[in-house]
């Protein structure tokens, strides 16, 4: 089978073969107050600086390599979508998480530790292969890979071996792209708990809403769609520069257990939502 992994982080498309960044894509956005905060930043947005931070990635934890580490205790952001599974997971409020891992493919999870070392340092995946070293680790950290063959990206299969296996309270992360498929997972699988992520590009207002209809959690990137639709599904906000936007009162819920989690000093107030005039945000909004 190729070794060859596609990525997408900072709005830019990547292509990892053989442990090596081999093409890089021309950057969507200029500015991303988030990855200005990256242990390699990128600031501003370049081919160069996201090329730079990937390898950075590579060497630090073997991203898209066999080498890739899968367990983490350090939490990257208050709001980060691994973050607020973490929390979940601790608080009992979901019993398992599908999501994916470079060198794996579709992931269920019951280990917070596995939660945030897979998701807590990976961007956007759009194809990866399988490693069988990956793979075992993974296993060993109580992990289920849900098809070692071929390392798919399968939410709904990953949902459906959940629900086998005797999983009730699932979560799943799905594409923000990916709004049909968040309105089948929402139809076969009502009590599932839905977060969109990567929505940089949705490409519609109406592919938007359909996405916070479908989700308990939509994360806004760099995206103007999912703040114009927030305006009529958000009930909570977690951020601002790159925020959170619970859409269900189960979305809420998850966040407000976040907010128990941190140590962080925080401000609550009710406000009409989105909230975008308080701090930096990606440059530009598509």
């Amino acid at each position: 089978m190729e070794d060859r992994h596609v990525i997408e982080a900072a709005g830019t498309r990547l292509v990892i073969e053989n442990g090596k960044v081999t093409e890089v894509g021309e950057p969507k956005i200029s500015f991303c107050p988030f990855a200005k905060r990256f242990a390699s930043p990128i600031n501003p947005v370049t081919p160069e600086a996201v090329q730079k931070n990937i390898e950075h990635r590579i060497a630090k934890f073997g991203m898209c390599t066999r080498e890739r580490q899968v367990l983490d205790e350090e939490s990257q952001v208050l709001f980060g979508a691994s973050e607020l599974l973490t929390t979940a997971l601790k608080n009992k409020t979901v019993d398992a998480a599908v999501i994916c891992c470079d060198g794996a493919g579709t992931v269920i999870v019951t280990d917070p530790k596995l939660i945030q070392g897979i998701g807590g340092r990976m961007s956007g995946l759009v194809e990866t292969v399988p490693y069988a070293e990956v793979i075992s680790r993974i296993e060993d950290a109580g992990g289920i890979v849900v098809d070692k063959e071929t390392a798919s990206l399968d939410a709904l299969g990953g949902i459906a071996e959940a629900k086998k296996r005797g999983f009730e309270k699932v979560a799943v992360t799905v594409a923000g792209f990916q709004h049909e498929l968040a309105e089948e997972i929402r139809s076969k699988y009502p009590d599932a708990i839905i977060i969109g992520v990567h929505t940089t590009g949705v490409a519609s207002l109406n592919d938007a809403k359909r996405l916070c209809a479908a989700c308990d959690l939509v994360f806004a990137c760099a995206s103007k769609h999912i703040r114009d639709a927030a305006e009529e599904y958000a009930v909570v906000q977690g951020g601002v520069g790159v925020p959170v936007f619970a859409t269900s009162a189960f979305g809420k819920r998850i966040v407000l257990e976040r907010l128990m989690d941190t140590n962080e000093p925080l401000l609550i107030k009710n406000m009409k939502l989105p909230v975008c005039d308080m701090g930096k945000q990606p440059e530009p909004l598509i």
